[in-house]
């Protein structure tokens, strides 16, 4: 039987379990995760938190992160301003990047959705305001969300990954895990 863990990945944490490319260290998998034979299915980069998903199956990490599979992936974006409905719409259509246009997303603006604290903490200034959008997509293309936004406008300031696919953080704290049966 497959193992499969769900982890949510803290801020400034590498989605790999080695560091050798940097000459200080810096926090990776194994640095919450000691489980032999488990690997990403995917990547979050290091400014990005939220779930990571591990598994020791090989078909399994392929099905949920090769791209031809369209796992949807929804993420909650803290953006720089407040876009209006055009710039959602933009989103919901796709929009051009320099490695050509993403497929259509879902994209929706979002109260404050009550997440813990970030360390540090995203950057507050009083002349630009932010706000939040829960952003759904189907390609897992490098920083994909980030540019994204930044096409539309609206930089990303801090982004969480919630749900891959039928998964989902679930109440799972920082550095925090769990083992589910597939």
């Amino acid at each position: 039987m497959a193992r499969l863990i769900l982890f949510n990945k803290p801020y400034d944490v590498l989605s790999q379990f080695t560091d050798a490319r940097s000459p200080t260290p810096r926090a990776t998998l194994s640095d919450f995760i000691d489980i032999p034979g488990v690997y990403p299915a995917g990547r979050l980069d290091r400014d990005s938190e939220g779930l990571l998903l591990l598994t020791d199956d090989g078909r399994l990490q392929s099905r949920i992160s090769d791209p031809r599979f369209k796992t949807a992936k929804t993420y909650l974006a803290q953006v720089e301003g407040e876009p209006d409905e055009a710039a959602l719409d933009a989103l919901r259509k796709g929009v051009m990047l320099n490695d050509g246009p993403t497929l259509p997303a879902s994209a929706r603006r979002i109260e404050d959705p009550q997440l813990w604290p970030r360390n540090p903490p995203v950057r507050f200034r009083k002349t630009v305001a932010d706000c939040w959008i829960e952003l759904t997509i189907t390609e897992g293309r490098n920083r994909q969300v980030r540019r994204m936004t930044a096409a539309v406008g609206h930089p990303t300031l801090r982004l969480v990954r919630q749900r891959i696919g039928a998964w989902a953080l679930d109440g799972l704290q920082p550095g925090e895990w769990r083992e589910i049966s597939v």
